[in-house]
């Protein structure tokens, strides 16, 4: 005589989760549509919010966490960022980089140090506790910067006080395409 197969609770949660899993994969391949890896950014196009390429353009996409990036040959990059904690910390529209900076020096603003008093009042470039990592582009906006990071869990997140970060990688890219005078539009 045959011996039955024992059933234990690994195997019973597989067999579970396949049968539930059977009816919205039968769904998905019967209507053509088959998602692998889908990222959950949508490109922008520099045409859609400005006149003209000028110097260059950046669209940031608060709700996307990403950065798109256009110099004045239309080339155009993507990057991942970090953006502010909440919506009433985060500022939205146009603006421009009027002034770049490496290594940049961080004080926090009199807001941030209401609400952390514990943080130091000013902390010098190349620091390795500087937010602001290793370039700025400071924007039209005060207190508002498209910025590096030292600490590489804050991107792609909702983790700044206000500003735009980068991987310090990318701001370095970014910086070196950037000149003064670069349209900026966060959305």
């Amino acid at each position: 005589m045959a011996e039955r197969p024992s059933l234990n609770r690994r195997s019973l949660i597989a067999i579970s989760g396949a049968f539930l899993m059977t009816p919205h994969t039968l769904r998905a391949e019967e209507a053509g549509v088959v998602r692998r890896n889908i990222s959950s950014f949508v490109l922008h196009n520099w045409r859609d919010h400005f006149d003209r390429l000028g110097k260059g353009i950046i669209i940031s996409d608060t709700v996307t966490k990403v950065l798109q990036h256009w110099t004045e040959d239309e080339e155009m990059r993507i990057y991942p960022t970090s953006v502010p904690l909440t919506d009433e910390l985060t500022k939205r529209g146009y603006t421009e980089v009027v002034e770049k900076r490496e290594n940049p020096g961080w004080a926090p603003t009199p807001s941030m140090r209401e609400r952390n008093p514990e943080w130091p009042a000013y902390v010098p470039g190349g620091d390795p506790s500087n937010p602001l990592g290793t370039r700025a582009l400071y924007l039209s906006w005060q207190y508002y910067r498209i910025h590096g990071t030292q600490d590489t869990r804050k991107i792609g997140r909702r983790s700044s006080n206000g500003c735009i970060g980068l991987y310090n990688e990318h701001i370095e890219e970014v910086f070196d395409r950037t000149p003064v005078g670069t349209q900026v539009k966060l959305i």
